[in-house]
């Protein structure tokens, strides 16, 4: 006899206000996973494994490139599982109610990567796998786990938001998550004063130690909320036909279908770039650690006055101009990086490719809510969520593919793998310019 499904109940009513808000135990504790985990994104996937590769493997304009192919090719690949996987994820939530029950074992598997991959890059040893000596092999196989579990926490963590708060209080609980995300940042930086020059690997085990460290509010403070039993089972493959009936509904929604189309192509640029971006200033445009790291930093200020001006800037002209203008900047900001020839032209690409991340996050958000019923808002939303998956395969493979092929022309190479993201950006313009659109009043 199939087992009833449990579903979460409603989060409690009551206005919560200024502090109280803010510091009630369960906000607190969620937010403080949002700090933690963004230690683990900025330190390790856009920072220091970065760096690790190139002193691994570079040391020339040639092998440079290597370093940059592999770094594309292992986070494309991580996507590649969880595009597989991660939709199933969905299916236990709806099955069982539990979101932190998922959530903790997940994130301490993705810290055991982050302290195999410090482990492995101090392994002494002439042993090769796959080809590799067995210490790159080891970081390249423990980066792809962490990684992996990382990412695939957040299918449990983010919607844990709708159990701690009303309707009106999510946009300030959302807020508070994303600013303690940004000061997560900052936090994971202060490992950079003890890695040594060339060393990259020893920011490993101590960004492991701070993300478990911000988690420890998550683990012990946030409790699932108690689930109501519901008659009804869904099966463990059911997240694959959800995903596929979504899609087949959405192209009878033209507009919507067009701008996940745009979204695809726009993503897919944002991700790539975050993931070379440490790679490509050093390598091309001369950037030490020290500076890619304060480049690092206003890039992410950047971002932070993106999403708030953009926020402005979508009320007052629609969702749709506002995402062209986007893409105009982001346009501009990958043509700079692609031709800059110095330094400062860098730093203006870095300052306008943050104002386009971070706007982008916005105002796809307000898209998605402008152009869908809200009966199927959920449905979108999530197959929102698959895109941006499914277009960090596409992108980190081109470029990494570019990047090998022409490694014999060493910086050009990097420079023509950037270009193609602007290729890729131009290709969701036209889409997101020829979608129907009606603004909401």
């Amino acid at each position: 006899m199939a087992q009833p499904q449990l579903q979460r109940s409603a989060p409690p009513a009551g206005p919560r206000r200024g502090l109280a808000l803010y510091f009630a135990l369960p906000i607190l504790s969620w937010a403080f996973y949002d700090f933690a985990n963004t230690i683990f994104s900025s330190n390790i996937v856009t920072i220091f494994f970065p760096f690790y590769l190139q002193e691994a493997v570079g040391g020339n304009a040639q092998m440079d490139q290597i370093a940059s192919t592999m770094i594309t090719y292992t986070n494309a690949l991580v996507s590649v599982f969880l595009v597989l996987l991660n939709p199933l994820f969905g299916v236990w939530i709806d099955r069982t109610g539990k979101k932190k029950a998922y959530l903790v074992p997940f994130t301490l598997l993705s810290i055991l990567g982050t302290v195999l991959m410090g482990l492995s890059a101090m392994w002494q040893t002439d042993a090769e796998w796959f080809g590799l000596p067995a210490s790159l092999a080891g970081v390249l196989l423990s980066f792809m786990v962490a990684k992996f579990f990382y990412n695939s926490s957040l299918v449990f963590y983010d919607p844990m938001i709708s159990d701690i708060g009303t309707k009106q209080e999510l946009p300030l609980i959302s807020g508070f998550g994303v600013g303690l995300g940004y000061v997560g940042t900052l936090m994971g930086l202060v490992v950079y004063p003890f890695v040594e020059k060339n060393h990259s690997y020893q920011a490993f085990i101590p960004s492991a130690a701070l993300f478990l460290l911000f988690c420890l509010p998550m683990f012990f403070l946030f409790k699932d909320r108690p689930a109501k039993v519901v008659q009804e089972r869904k099966s463990f493959f059911s997240g694959y036909r959800e995903i596929w009936a979504t899609f087949r509904e959405a192209r009878a929604h033209r507009g919507i279908f067009l701008f996940m189309i745009a979204y695809f192509f726009l993503n897919d640029a944002i991700a790539t770039a975050i993931s070379v971006m440490a790679v490509y200033a050093k390598a091309v445009v001369g950037f030490t650690t020290a500076k890619f790291v304060l480049l690092y930093l206003v890039s992410t200020v950047a971002s932070i006055l993106g999403s708030f001006a953009f926020g402005h800037v979508t009320k007052r002209i629609g969702s749709k101009k506002a995402l062209i203008w986007i893409a105009v900047i982001l346009l501009a900001a990958l043509a700079i990086a692609a031709l800059a020839v110095n330094q400062t032209m860098l730093w203006i690409c870095g300052s306008m490719y943050g104002i386009a991340m971070g706007a982008t996050w916005v105002t796809s958000r307000a898209m998605i809510v402008e152009m869908t019923p809200e009966e199927k808002r959920g449905q979108f939303f999530g197959l929102f969520a698959f895109s941006g998956k499914l277009s960090s395969i596409v992108g980190p493979s081109i470029y990494g593919t570019i990047t090998l092929l022409l490694a014999d022309s060493g910086n050009l190479a990097s420079r023509v793998a950037m270009g193609s993201l602007g290729v890729l950006v131009l290709i969701g313009l036209v889409f997101q310019v020829r979608l129907p659109y009606q603004r909401s009043q």
